[in-house]
């Protein structure tokens, strides 16, 4: 007759939920406060009879977190409590601020041996400046051995106060004397959101933005004026994509820098009319007339959102890649007892066309239990209007004016990620090839490194994802079950089998370009860092390519935006 905790959290979260919709039933003129208090009595009394009676020891904060995180579940993914032990890791997302060495860790299994590897420095940190590399396993920090700590425990052990000492020692692999000490000091790390910005395909200034965070704008337009000074450059674009997003007033910002200020970017509406706010740019722009192309893709979200479908709206800029994440909703934080916060959406976004971007109505269900969409399908959309008249349609996120359809990622590809053999191979070749390998704008994955990537992998323990063999698994059981099964049929089976065998030479050679890209940014990753990786990415860049064919064509960009064209009221 024992419970678990698991659903005695839930059963809590439901009561929170539903009570107060239970209680007004049996009285409509109930006030909803009066509720509120009522069903947290209920709830208050209900664990403190469990926690007296119940057969067992009941952990007091996880059960309680447990059920706020049920409860929380039930609202949206972005309404979250976060506990006091989490409140800097959210800090740092927010401010691009905290106080250590300066580089991402990763929990990892090595050959059966559980350890925490360096997986990337930032340039000019601390741990870069004294010699710490990817692939580097931390052994000891102080005086204390790291065996069996998670990443998190190393993680609370590097970060401390700006100007404090520590010592880290670290097994560094392919090296002959491979244990290594590094005494530092900690330094409040700046996380940049713009990891590499410069000029590309003759005339295009390129810029990539990793996050919003407090800096993102200053980055942005500073790298926008740099620019500006090269007489090469003659357009502009602004990668967003995988950004998730941040601070929505890092995309007001940025807008800002291409539009005169003024200009009206944002409407948020929350629970009542009375909230509705009104963001407009508040400083000069940059230029408001160089042409501009935005990239974005699934994995552009909130306030890339804002600063790509503004500058769509408006007409400022050509977006380019393929439809975006679909979040158009606003966060904010309240404090909570005990150092605690509370990430809770208070809002939904406009952007100038007067549309909603959000994909998912997160207040809606279906029949099923799943989330209904915020709009239908593209062709019955609702359609609203651009500056200059386009039709722009409101929910499902940003649907560029130039479609690209992402890559999928190959299943031997994502093998390879899973279990990190380009990691290894990466730290490997940077180890025994370091003074041989150029700068990110020359570098290749050539055939020699290549083959030598291939002989790295050892066949006997690469894991292939058995899809093919576990369908036909089951094809063969359902053919028999069904009585299709003869001579003639399993012959057919034995046939496919060996047709679908995997042939891991044949594999990497079929997904090489895939495969090729992967130890491109692992490998310049060791070098030139995040910068390093952008540089080197965009050199091979479909967007790119199709940013510049359209900046060149005369007068498709004025055509795409309707520049000439009259402009129309926007439907509200």
């Amino acid at each position: 007759m024992k419970k678990t905790l698991k659903y005695f959290a839930w059963a809590c979260a439901a009561l929170c939920l539903a009570a107060p919709a239970a209680l007004a039933d049996d009285d409509k003129a109930v006030n909803d406060d009066a509720a509120v208090a009522r069903s947290l009595d209920i709830f208050n009394s209900l664990y403190k009879e469990l926690n007296t009676f119940y057969v067992d020891t009941i952990n007091a904060q996880k059960t309680i977190e447990n059920a706020i995180n049920a409860m929380l579940d039930d609202i949206d993914p972005y309404t979250e409590y976060i506990p006091a032990k989490e409140a800097d890791d959210f800090m740092t997302i927010s401010t691009g601020e905290y106080g250590g060495i300066g580089s991402y860790i990763m929990e990892r299994t090595v050959n059966g041996v559980k350890g925490v590897y360096i997986s990337g420095p930032y340039e000019g940190s601390p741990a870069a400046r004294a010699g710490i590399r990817t692939g580097d396993r931390i052994i000891m920090i102080d005086n204390d051995s790291t065996t069996g700590w998670t990443s998190d425990q190393v993680s609370k052990r590097l970060k401390g106060q700006a100007n404090t000492r520590l010592t880290v020692q670290v097994v560094r692999p392919w090296e002959e004397d491979s244990v290594k000490t590094f005494n530092l000091t900690r330094e409040t790390i700046s996380v940049n959101p713009v990891p590499y910005y410069g000029v590309t395909r003759d005339n295009i200034g390129y810029i990539g933005l990793s996050t919003f965070n407090e800096k993102s704008a200053q980055q942005v337009r500073d790298a926008l004026i740099e620019l500006k000074k090269d007489p090469r450059v003659k357009n502009i674009v602004l990668d967003l994509r995988s950004n998730g997003g941040g601070i929505v007033e890092g995309a007001i910002q940025i807008v800002g820098c291409f539009v005169p200020k003024g200009t009206q970017v944002l409407v948020m509406r929350g629970r009542d009319k009375s909230s509705e706010r009104t963001y407009k740019t508040t400083t000069d722009p940059v230029d408001t007339s160089i042409p501009l192309a935005v990239l974005i893709d699934g994995g552009s979200a909130s306030a890339s959102e804002i600063t790509a479908g503004a500058l769509q709206d408006l007409d400022r800029a050509v977006i380019i890649g393929s439809r975006s994440f679909g979040k158009g909703l606003v966060q904010s934080t309240r404090t909570l007892p005990y150092d605690g916060m509370l990430k809770v959406t208070i809002a939904k976004y406009y952007i100038p066309s007067g549309r909603l971007i959000q994909e998912v109505d997160y207040g809606n269900r279906n029949a099923d239990g799943s989330y209904k969409k915020t709009s239908a399908a593209d062709s019955i959309a609702q359609i609203f209007h651009t500056a200059h008249g386009r039709e722009v349609r409101g929910g499902g996120g940003i649907t560029p004016d130039i479609k690209i359809e992402p890559r999928e990622l190959k299943r031997i590809v994502y093998n390879i990620m899973r279990d990190q053999w380009d990691f290894d191979f990466a730290t490997k070749y940077v180890a025994q090839h370091r003074d041989e390998i150029p700068n990110p704008a020359d570098f290749e994955i050539t055939d020699e490194i290549f083959n030598e990537f291939k002989a790295f992998i050892d066949p006997a323990k690469f894991e292939y994802d058995k899809v093919c063999e576990q369908q036909l698994a089951t094809l063969r059981k359902t053919a028999t079950t069904e009585g299709y099964m003869n001579d003639s049929t399993a012959a057919q089976f034995d046939r496919l089998e060996q047709m679908l065998k995997h042939d891991l030479d044949h594999d990497l050679d079929l997904h090489r370009r895939d495969i090729s890209t992967l130890l491109s940014q692992e490998i310049m990753d060791r070098l030139y860092y995040q910068r390093g990786q952008v540089q080197n990415a965009i050199k091979n860049d479909e967007c790119l390519d199709k940013a510049q064919e359209m900046f060149n064509k005369p007068g498709e960009y004025n055509r795409i935006l309707n520049i000439t064209g009259k402009k129309s009221k926007k439907k509200r």
